[in-house]
């Protein structure tokens, strides 16, 4: 009898077999080193290819203080699932990092991403990383190092998830902390770009209860369009305005909604009014209260209904603050202003 031949249930496995595809992770990273390459800055000593990548604070820093932070996109991944939108999702991904080491007043420096995946195509999360390396452009950080995890089993067919990790670096001296806010001071709002990357659970199941499709209409655009739309970057545009003016306090609006990350900046014995009719809530936020039969209390717990960053400064800078913000190109306006806070209040209200 001839033994020679193995039947096939012991024939030697491979790590394909198992369901990772060392090819497809090896053409991934040659194709992300090109969109890495065009995020580098004065600073990147070892980039993307090295066990650990590099960096070298800037030395016109006296007392350098790095600030860091770390975040992923939530729930909106499943409508970039849905809807196979991943153009978007990874400057949504940088935005939410950089934007919060920017409230401290940190210049951002670099980025690294986490992409997990049960089976890698090479396309997706191409298309990702390189709204990843936009992000780092808009942010002005480098891109400089991240990994990409294939598990077969642990995410559906199609699905995928990220995180991203932001190190910046600010003066000791020109922390913000919001310690030096007080009663009299003024508040100013910052457009936001949509719904960023926050309540999307609760935009998922509007949606759904609405039963609308992707290209519906909202305010002369699909809702594709502008639920979608990838979070607004603010740190090159606010970086100059910190340098003109002196800022007391910043507020990134994300999960919470106003009212519960405004008083993340405010001195306990303070209160922020800010006043509803100041501002005009985009279109998305009107249809989604429209649809989802959603409370006021309950839109500015959940959203940012169409203010992406709140700023705090005294009341004399306020104008030349709002005009120079303006100047780079964004939106702002005066949103409110600064009072003691009545025993037992909440530390912010909208009116």
């Amino acid at each position: 009898m001839n033994n020679s031949s193995k039947p096939p249930s012991s024939q030697g496995l491979s790590y394909r077999d198992a369901g990772v595809d060392i090819d497809a992770g090896d053409a991934l990273v040659d194709r992300i080193k090109p969109l890495a390459k065009k995020t580098m800055r004065d600073g990147v000593l070892a980039g993307i290819g090295g066990f650990g990548a590099l960096f070298e604070v800037p030395k016109r820093y006296q007392e350098p203080v790095l600030v860091s932070g770390t975040d992923g996109v939530g729930t909106k991944l499943k409508l970039a699932f849905e809807w196979n939108c991943h153009e978007t999702i990874g400057q949504d991904l940088v935005a939410m990092s950089v934007n919060d080491i920017l409230v401290q007043g940190a210049e951002s420096l670099f980025f690294l991403d986490y992409f997990a995946c049960g089976k890698l195509s090479v396309d997706t999360a191409t298309t990702v990383v390189a709204g990843i390396a936009k992000g780092c452009e808009l942010a002005g950080c480098a891109l400089i190092g991240g990994e990409t995890a294939e598990m077969p089993g642990m995410y559906p067919p199609g699905e995928y998830d990220l995180a991203g990790f932001a190190v910046g670096v600010v003066e000791k001296s020109k922390i913000i902390n919001g310690a030096s806010i007080k009663p009299g001071d003024a508040v100013i709002g910052i457009a936001s770009s949509g719904a960023h990357s926050n309540g999307y659970s609760l935009i998922r199941k509007i949606i759904e209860r609405a039963g609308a499709k992707p290209s519906e209409e909202i305010g002369g655009r699909s809702l594709r369009e502008v639920v979608m739309a990838p979070t607004q970057i603010y740190v090159k545009q606010l970086l100059s305005v910190m340098a003109q003016h002196p800022i007391k306090g910043l507020a990134h609006i994300t999960g919470g909604g106003l009212v519960d990350n405004v008083p993340r900046v405010l001195p306990e014995n303070t209160q922020a009014i800010l006043r509803r009719d100041s501002w005009k809530m985009p279109d998305l936020f009107r249809w989604l209260q429209m649809k989802g039969g959603v409370a006021d209390a309950e839109m500015v717990r959940v959203f940012n209904c169409g203010i992406g960053m709140v700023v705090v400064v005294s009341h004399q800078y306020a104008d030349a603050v709002i005009a120079s913000i303006n100047q780079q190109g964004l939106h702002s306006w005066s949103l409110g202003e600064i009072i003691s806070r009545p025993p037992g209040a909440p530390q912010t209200i909208v009116i």
